[in-house]
């Protein structure tokens, strides 16, 4: 519980004290409940945690099965729409805003949700489906759909995701700003336009010298 709470006061500027820590923050709310829930869960029991995770997610808007195991140092920013599944396993000191799954990909028994290492930083409305693993250290861009596996320090974004920083070497020129990553489908859009701009062009040229003849 204290590494949950120093979590909180090492990753957001915006925590003033320990009071407002303990009552302002959903995030921590879900997690200690969490661990009530994963506490029974862990000896056999299976309605009581799940009642507990129910109740979890009624008042922070947080959704985390009892039967996920959770590493120290969880910090859930903001947390409204987080959805994190029976299978998931994370590592310590892992960060994830708003929006966030870590899904399964279909109806299968076992391991069918992702494993997230140690320092995973996971971005705003992003969703990782499936029984693989995120290397330590890895930032996971807003808005992108991880569907494989992905290496330990890297930087993954876009739709499917694909890793674009990996080791510190750069694959493509990104900023590691968490909310300055690129948007691939925005650049594929701004794409699409100038190409239709220039083809307006090329036939309001060609409508000119039809009706100069």
């Amino acid at each position: 519980m204290k590494k949950d709470i120093d979590a909180v006061f090492e990753r957001d500027p915006a925590a003033n004290s320990l009071l407002e820590v303990l009552l302002c923050y959903p995030g921590l709310h879900a997690i200690l409940m969490h661990r009530i829930a994963r506490w029974f869960y862990s000896r056999g029991l299976r309605l009581l945690p799940r009642l507990i995770s129910h109740v979890g997610r009624f008042l922070t808007g947080v959704e985390i099965h009892p039967g996920a195991r959770i590493g120290r140092g969880l910090f859930i920013d903001h947390g409204m729409g987080v959805v994190i599944g029976e299978t998931a396993e994370l590592g310590d000191n892992v960060t994830m805003y708003q929006g966030v799954t870590l899904g399964g990909t279909g109806k299968e028994k076992g391991k069918r949700h992702p494993t997230l290492g140690d320092n995973v930083v996971v971005g705003a409305g992003a969703t990782i489906l499936g029984s693989f693993r995120i290397g330590d250290n890895t930032r996971v861009g807003a808005g992108a759909v991880v569907l494989e596996e992905v290496p330990a320090n890297a930087t993954v974004v876009g739709v499917p995701g694909r890793v674009i920083i990996q080791d510190g070497r750069r694959k493509d020129i990104i900023d590691l700003e968490h909310g300055r990553l690129p948007d691939p489908v925005d650049k594929m859009f701004r794409e699409m336009k100038d190409r239709l701009d220039e083809m307006e062009q090329e036939l309001e040229t060609l409508r000119k010298e039809r009706a100069l003849r």
